[in-house]
């Protein structure tokens, strides 16, 4: 099929320049003039668009339901949240746009063309053709069995890719050994050998390129085939089971016993394929993990209720992209294409151009579940779409360790596209306005890091401000993190409600960190509330993500309130101590590291002050009278003689 009415192709110096304030303007912000003269001229209708280089290379391709407004909004918008989009005008050069019939044909005119140009800005399937494939050419009278990296549109199935090389051999043999498939490389029927191969004589083949098997028989034997490779082994049993009875019916025992041992083979293999027992009926359930430009997406096969294979693909590219383009793209250049389609297709969300893909896929309806046995099988999937994308991020050395369940589950609920590996929850503490304190625990994939966390002395004047607190103590973490070059947090958690969180922003904004994922958590209903946003989320109360949080934030007070009772015991020390005669800064300093407190001081015998360095006896008592305790024969310094009446000499001890 023809998928385009035509490029709409004009050359710059064919187009009159437009004299108007329009252009005028664009070139002042800095419109390169051959995509300015081809603006005011591009069709309104559905189409194509290639942002080029100077060097004439696709640097993006884009689908439009009408590519004159579509073009012009990249012209329109300042583009500040957008980096990457920033990045591509910057480089465009030149604009090709190419008009199609409907936006049908636009949405696959777009994804043959990433796949022909490989654009630098487009979001990429990283391993399009890394993994092999069997390919039957089923086009082909008497079709063959291949394997092969490359998938074409020439009509044959591919079966793949098998990420397990072995799995794939295994495969293959067991069709060399059960089916007759032939060999040879002729064309047939319009070429052929004068005489049978070696393969037909040790019962490998049977002959279709001398006549020695019809096409008729030879096509239902490679209809087996597919059937195999496609998980339907049970359908190839009792077609077997058929042709073995009908064969001892004519009294043909030779190939009615080459049946029987193929169909014991058959029936031995055919529970081992059998991964998992779900729902009846044949559906394809697609799995989504996302983590910055990252993303991994898994197709679930299941057939006859027995889920059979999976398969997957990881997307590079994808930073700027929310997880509905991500999705999108990645369904419509790998699984429109795919032959083996259910009739059923289960995703986790909704994205934009899902309407325009179910009405390319012939035959198969999108659904997304929210409930029941499909959800279960979605959840399913999204779990091994976030195992394989650990895998890839493990390999790549971007992660120290795998990152837990709850992790991903707040990243989706938060709608994050950063997986947050890492996160940070600061807390305030101080006792009715005094004694200021702040503290700041790290979690790193959903566990405490203690090495990270840090406690701080609050210096605003007002300490029952919290708010001025929480901008002092997160501009002065981040500033100090930042000089130092260490690791950012991927996600910024704030013990308190909207107040605290926008003086949070605030602080971020004031140091440059506007990308970092912002919340806070409030106690009173556990209120997740977002910048930007007035209705806050409230996850399930069995929520492991919300539990995760909930650690965080019972960490961040707990770390916070110890430092803050030990603040307030150092200074009630530091006032009663220093209003002793004779006790100055150092001695009080002294005491504070030997004792801790002034419970422990006062507590403490006369002996164990004058161990003290620069302390006696003398100075010990005066201390302890000063703090109003009794100095009796418990609380002295033991006698330095011993009376010689009150216990017998020790004869083995005197010399």
């Amino acid at each position: 099929m023809n998928e385009a009415s035509g490029p709409h192709e004009q050359s710059l110096s064919s187009l009159p320049v437009p004299d108007d304030e329009w252009y005028r303007a664009a070139i002042a912000r800095g419109m390169p003039p051959a995509i300015a003269v081809k603006l005011p001229h591009l069709p309104d209708g559905p189409g194509v668009y290639l942002w080029k280089g100077v060097d004439g290379t696709v640097l993006y391709v884009g689908k439009a339901k009408r590519l004159r407004s579509r073009v012009r909004s990249y012209w329109s918008h300042d583009h500040e949240a957008s980096p990457k989009t920033r990045g591509l005008l910057r480089k465009a050069h030149d604009l090709e746009t190419i008009v199609v019939p409907s936006e049908s044909h636009a949405l696959i005119l777009e994804a043959t063309l990433i796949k022909e140009h490989h654009p630098r800005f487009n979001i990429a399937l990283r391993d399009d053709k890394s993994y092999p494939y069997i390919k039957v050419t089923v086009q082909e009278p008497f079709p063959r069995v291949l394997v092969t990296r490359r998938v074409l549109e020439d009509g044959a199935r591919y079966f793949g890719p098998y990420t397990d090389v072995g799995g794939m051999r295994r495969a293959l043999n067991v069709v060399k050994r059960i089916f007759t498939v032939r060999s040879c490389h002729y064309a047939l029927p319009k070429e052929s050998p004068e005489r049978p191969c070696l393969d037909y004589f040790i019962k490998r083949c049977q002959a279709p390129c001398v006549g020695y098997q019809s096409a008729t028989d030879y096509r239902a034997m490679i209809d087996e085939v597919v059937w195999f490779l496609d998980g339907r082994t049970s359908e190839v049993v009792r077609h077997v089971r058929d042709r073995m009875m009908a064969a001892s019916e004519r009294l043909d025992f030779e190939r009615a016993g080459e049946l029987r041992d193929a169909l014991k083979h058959l029936e031995k293999m055919e529970e081992p394929t059998v991964v998992l027992e779900v729902e009846g009926g044949d559906r394809d359930v697609v799995g989504y993990a996302r983590d910055g430009e990252d993303a991994c997406v898994v197709v679930m096969r299941i057939r006859s209720g027995k889920l059979l294979a999976r398969d997957h693909r990881l997307l590079e590219h994808a930073d700027d992209e929310d997880d509905g383009t991500v999705l999108g793209a990645s369904l419509s250049q790998w699984y429109r294409i795919a032959d083996a389609r259910a009739a059923e297709l289960l995703v986790p969300f909704d994205f934009d151009d899902r309407e325009l893909l179910e009405a390319s896929l012939a035959g198969t309806t999108i659904r997304i579940p929210q409930r029941g046995p499909r959800r279960a099988l979605v959840d399913l999937a999204e779990q091994n779409a976030r195992h394989l994308l650990e895998e890839f991020k493990l390999a790549a050395l971007e992660a120290d360790e795998r990152a837990a369940d709850p992790v991903y589950e707040l990243q989706r609920e938060l709608g994050l596209q950063i997986v947050p590996r890492s996160l940070i929850c600061f807390d305030i503490s101080h006792a009715q306005g005094t004694d200021v304190v702040a503290s700041a625990v790290w979690f790193e994939n959903a566990r405490p890091k203690r090495a990270e966390y840090r406690k701080f002395k609050v210096a605003v004047m007002d300490g029952n401000d919290d708010f001025k607190s929480m901008h002092e103590v997160v501009t002065r973490y981040f500033t100090r993190r930042i000089s130092e070059q260490k690791p950012l947090p991927d996600l910024v958690v704030i013990d308190g409600g909207k107040g605290q969180l926008s003086a949070a922003r605030a602080a971020l904004e004031s140091v440059g960190l506007n990308s970092i994922a912002l919340i806070s958590l409030a106690k009173r209903d556990e209120e997740i509330f977002l910048p930007g946003r007035s209705d806050p989320i409230r996850l399930p109360r069995r929520s492991p993500a919300l539990r995760m949080l909930q650690q965080a934030r019972d960490e961040a007070h707990r770390f916070a309130i110890t430092f803050q009772r030990q603040k307030r015991a150092a200074r009630t020390l530091t006032s009663e101590l220093l209003a002793i005669p004779g006790v100055g800064p150092s001695k009080r300093r002294a005491l504070l590291h030997a004792f801790g407190s002034l419970e422990r001081v006062k507590q403490a015998t006369v002996a164990e002050i004058a161990d003290v360095p620069g302390f006696a006896e003398r100075s010990a008592r005066a201390i302890l009278t000063a703090l109003g305790v009794p100095i009796d024969h418990d609380n002295a310094t033991p006698p330095l003689t011993t009376d010689v009446d009150s216990s017998p000499p020790d004869s083995e001890q005197s010399t």
